[in-house]
């Protein structure tokens, strides 16, 4: 971009001494027509200056704002996903599935207590002598929709695979399965939309170097926003902390 607007800078001081150059040599007839087009040019060209400044600076604030309504669906998918697997053992492959299991599904309440109970095997070893041995015993209390437990009576899950900017008409990418460890298959799932869908009408050339960024400490990693993986255990999403706090 600097390398831009030194160009833009230069054709813009070209053109002033040009005015100048045909102010003091060209004829008197033919001044003003020549004064007032390379004026025309100063003033395009002015223009191209300031937006190749203001340009990313808009870019940038309607990307963040953007970006932080997809975070925030991706926030809920998550929460709905570690939800299914706690209840299932597993995650949902798809959003029906996911919608459909928040709408019908219950946490069981239960409550933890330490107790003890006659040890039958060292009761025998100690001559019938009653011998105890500490347990947990858990205790079922009852049950809670998890509907109310993660939305608190909001729908909103069940529009939250749709990518949340107007006129990009997309829904998040789900994928779901296993990954194997020390020969134990583990759960996995990973949500994700490209950046180029959430930026569909913005500048290329800016969205091109938005895919480019190679650390979620500075923004959103990568060319795509996700959260889970499946490649390796983790329900985390890429994005630097700062999309974490709430917007308004």
């Amino acid at each position: 971009m600097l390398k831009i607007i030194l160009v833009v800078v230069g054709a813009i001081l070209l053109t002033i001494a040009l005015v100048k150059l045909i102010d003091k040599f060209v004829p008197t007839k033919l001044k003003p027509v020549l004064i007032l087009i390379f004026w025309g040019l100063i003033i395009a060209l002015g223009y191209l200056t300031v937006m190749s400044v203001y340009g990313p600076i808009k870019f940038n604030k309607l990307k963040e704002k953007r970006y932080t309504k997809v975070i925030k669906n991706l926030k809920d998918i998550r929460e709905a996903q570690l939800a299914h697997r706690q209840v299932k053992g597993t995650f949902a492959g798809n959003f029906d599935d996911l919608v459909n299991f928040i709408d019908t599904a219950q946490f069981t309440l239960t409550q933890r207590r330490d107790s003890s109970v006659v040890d039958a095997v060292l009761t025998e070893r100690y001559g019938g002598v009653p011998t105890f041995k500490d347990t947990v015993i858990v205790d079922t209390l009852g049950y809670r929709p998890v509907k109310d437990s993660l939305f608190k009576g909001s729908n909103r899950y069940k529009t939250m695979m749709n990518v949340p900017v107007e006129g990009a008409n997309a829904k998040f990418k789900l994928n779901a399965g296993f990954l194997n460890q020390n020969d134990i298959n583990i759960p996995v799932f990973e949500t994700f939309v490209k950046k180029s869908i959430v930026l569909f009408d913005q500048d290329k050339n800016l969205v091109d170097q938005e895919n480019q960024v190679l650390s979620s400490v500075v923004g959103v990693k990568g060319d795509a926003i996700k959260i889970g993986s499946m490649d390796e255990v983790d329900t985390n999403g890429n994005w630097a902390k700062f999309y974490d706090t709430e917007k308004k």
